[in-house]
């Protein structure tokens, strides 16, 4: 009786602490559900969390040692002059002693009778072969100006190159070299594809050091600098320093999808590479002309603000806004208007002026393309066949004068004017100066605005050729420069 007992008790006291075990894991449960929630997010994140990790390459190595071959470095050559009528005071050429010593500049006659010297100036850079007979892609300002430029391979040959096109808008050049034999070359990949996040890898001659391998991913794209009107730069962290410029940017697959150009000196890991898909569509212009032609439509665009889509009543800020449309040209004739608000180009949606400008600057002379525009909320497509881009030196060539001191000049149309960020409507805006000459000598650089020849006041380029013409037989002509916020006067003399 006493083991039936026992048995009923250890029974009895086994249901009970079963019992007492499943009433506190359903109170923990409780308070756990009340203040820990399990959402849709949390039970995601652990489903993630029970997945393959991502993990970063183990090493670089095979792919570093298989495109190295075709990745070269370059170094340059330059002749700089100083002395002579280089020398400048906080005055500019004209000085407040001629007045008094009826000079045409005083401190000639210290300074006036120092020689002109010349120094070679040496830079190196980087760049990568694109094809087997030696075309070689690298920056424009790598090779700018330069007098010699020497390619040294992965194998240690030299072979000196000539530039067979450069583009400064882009900062594109295209040089060769004649090789013994076929040459090792990288394969191009499509950098619309490239995503951020993704890895890449740097090659080129940082501060001299050949063969410099750095890795990192794609920090952004499209990114905007301030180097000139079609930046669209690929930002990466992979370590870019002086002398990287020119060189391939690698994706894994080890198809260059990037030119590396520009680096933030004052921060760390932001280097910026131009999309190869840019050089590429430059490459036929650079091989067979020297040079970019660019599509144009004869129209200055604006974006679109805040307060502007609010007054036409725009939903957003998409598209570009038509500020003026110049006479004859592509737009007018095929009858786009100011205040026309272009929002597609071939069926490609326009963010803004800049994406407007790099799709344009894509298309090819005599071009035919579909522009959607709005008018007063109604949408309207027209039909324009694109013409060649008359800005820069092609706009100026046209307007050169035979007693021009070695520099071209032109009007300042409202384009040119948005682009350099001025308000000026006067005068006329100098595009180039030719090295060793006379405008160079005294200091004048481009993008400088003539206001006054003699004290005339010039407001286009008829006024500026017709006061040079009236002066011609002078020995010195007086200029009144202005640059920045700045204004000087400028003492050329007739060469």
């Amino acid at each position: 009786m006493k083991t039936d007992s026992n048995s009923r008790k250890t029974f009895i006291m086994f249901l009970l602490a079963v019992l007492i075990g499943f009433f506190v894991v359903s109170f923990v449960e409780v308070l756990r559900s009340s203040f820990f929630p399990v959402g849709p997010n949390v039970q995601m994140a652990s489903a993630v969390s029970t997945g393959n990790p991502i993990r970063p390459p183990l090493s670089f190595a095979d792919l570093a040692e298989r495109v190295k071959p075709a990745v070269v470095n370059i170094s340059t050559t330059k002749t700089i002059r100083t002395g002579g009528r280089n020398f400048r005071t906080p005055f500019g050429e004209g000085t407040p002693f001629n007045r008094f010593f009826g000079r045409d500049d005083f401190f000639d006659r210290f300074f006036g009778d120092i020689p002109q010297r010349e120094f070679k100036q040496k830079s190196l850079g980087s760049g990568f072969i694109i094809s087997p007979d030696g075309y070689v892609f690298t920056n424009n300002h790598v090779v700018e100006q330069a007098d010699k430029i020497l390619v040294k391979l992965s194998s240690g040959r030299e072979y000196e190159a000539k530039i067979i096109g450069k583009d400064a808008k882009t900062d594109i050049a295209l040089i060769k070299i004649k090789p013994s034999g076929e040459l090792p070359v990288v394969e191009v990949g499509d950098s619309d594809k490239v995503r951020v996040g993704d890895w890449v890898l740097a090659i080129g001659n940082p501060f001299g050091l050949e063969q410099t391998v750095t890795a990192g991913i794609v920090s952004a794209k499209g990114r905007v600098i301030g180097t000139g009107p079609y930046d669209n730069f690929i930002q990466t962290d992979a370590s870019i320093n002086p002398g990287n410029s020119g060189g391939p940017l690698f994706n894994m697959e080890g198809k260059v999808i990037g030119i590396n150009t520009a680096i933030v000196a004052q921060g760390q890991g932001i280097g910026f590479a131009i999309p190869v898909n840019m050089a590429n569509a430059i490459l036929p212009d650079l091989k067979a002309k020297g040079k970019v032609t660019r599509g144009w439509l004869g129209i200055s665009v604006q974006d679109i603000s805040e307060e502007i889509a609010s007054n036409l009543k725009q939903p957003d800020r998409n598209g570009a806004l038509i500020s003026d449309v110049f006479p004859d040209d592509p737009a007018d004739k095929a009858g786009l208007k100011a205040g026309d608000i272009i929002t597609e180009v071939n069926n490609k949606k326009i963010k803004d002026t800049h994406d407007l400008l790099l799709t344009i600057a894509t298309f090819h002379i005599g071009d035919k393309i579909n522009v959607k525009i709005l008018r007063e909320g109604k949408e309207k497509t027209f039909q324009i066949t694109v013409t060649e881009r008359k800005d820069g030196a092609e706009l100026a060539a046209a307007q050169r004068s035979k007693a021009n001191f070695g520099m071209i000049t032109q009007d300042i149309t409202p384009e040119i004017a948005r682009y350099l960020g001025i308000s000026q409507k006067t005068g006329v805006v100098v595009d180039e100066v030719q090295e060793g000459s006379p405008a160079d000598d005294v200091g004048i650089q481009p993008h400088d605005i003539i206001l006054q020849i003699n004290k005339v006041r010039i407001n286009n380029m008829k006024d500026y050729l017709r006061e040079l013409a009236k002066n011609s037989e002078k020995k010195s002509v007086l200029m009144l420069i202005k640059r920045g916020r700045a204004t000087f006067f400028v003492a050329l003399r007739q060469s």
